[in-house]
């Protein structure tokens, strides 16, 4: 772990990332990827100590209430917010001041913020996405070696339901060779369905690979799945998009379960719930005029 003071916290878009970096070790980490120019060790975690004090200026400044969103390119829920609690008070600002909220994560740990979460749903929107990648304990131990077992995740999108707060899935990566199977992905829609999720998010099924990234991922393959590296580089050589030969049936699969249980499953519509803020203070007291 190291500090920095950052210079501003708020992307043009309202996303914000506290920490760069993840301890989760995840395999197939797109946010290794060179392009993002990383110029410390993925796992020594950068902290941006002054995050909070970032925050609440921006938010005091705002002229329009807006969704907040982080987690897209490192989990703030990851092992060292247990002790530096950073993601806890920039909720608590974003709370004060009555603006939405929405995280991608795959820790239960956010269920310890689960108090603030439901300030912020009563006020505004809060909206908690999880990343859902296999159905299979064991092959989770090895994708995503140091995240929350996919049952526990898909025990925290219940309690995050039962507690009002509306929930959205990103099912990916689906990895070629490995958990691109119909058995997987129907016991991963059962987990939503269970869970009574707001919407799941597909762009395909399949994983992108690029500079940094590829080179893990296949050196994680060396060593969990001996002589896959090399039909991945027969199958896709240096390809960005790599899709499942299963695809189009996992696809109309997906659809079909998606629809048959009333789960927003277009993409579009579910980034939109994702960036519209709603004023439940302002819509009550509009209600009882």
């Amino acid at each position: 772990m190291h500090e920095v003071l950052a210079k501003g916290i708020l992307s043009s878009k309202n996303g914000m990332n506290i920490y760069r970096g993840c301890t989760h070790g995840c395999i197939y980490c797109d946010s290794r990827s060179n392009c993002y120019e990383m110029n410390h060790k993925f796992e020594d975690i950068e902290v941006k100590s002054n995050a909070v004090e970032l925050l609440e200026k921006a938010l005091r400044q705002k002229r329009c209430k807006c969704m907040i969103g982080t987690g897209s390119m490192s989990d703030p829920y990851m092992h060292i917010e247990e002790k530096l609690r950073n993601m806890r008070k920039c909720l608590e600002v974003i709370e004060k001041y009555g603006f939405g909220f929405t995280v991608i994560t795959k820790s239960s740990r956010i269920l310890r913020d689960l108090d603030i979460l439901k300030k912020i749903n009563q006020k505004a929107k809060c909206v908690v996405q999880m990343t859902l990648t296999t159905y299979d304990e064991e092959l989770c131990k090895i994708l995503e070696p140091n995240v929350s077992s996919t049952r526990e995740r898909a025990e925290t999108l219940k309690i995050l339901h039962d507690n009002g707060i509306p929930t959205i899935v990103w099912l990916c990566p689906i990895l070629p060779f490995i958990n691109d199977s119909e058995e997987n992905l129907r016991g991963i829609l059962g987990y939503c369905i269970e869970a009574e999720v707001k919407g799941i998010i597909n762009f395909d099924m399949g994983l992108t690979l690029r500079d940094g990234n590829r080179e893990y991922f296949y050196s994680k393959l060396d060593k969990h799945f001996p002589k896959l590296k090399e039909k991945y580089i027969r199958t896709y050589g240096n390809s960005y998009q790599i899709p499942s030969p299963n695809d189009k049936q996992l696809t109309k699969i997906f659809y079909d379960v998606c629809f048959q249980n009333g789960i927003m499953s277009d993409t579009e519509e579910c980034f939109k719930y994702l960036n519209t803020f709603e004023d439940k203070y302002a819509a009550e007291q509009i209600s009882l005029l």
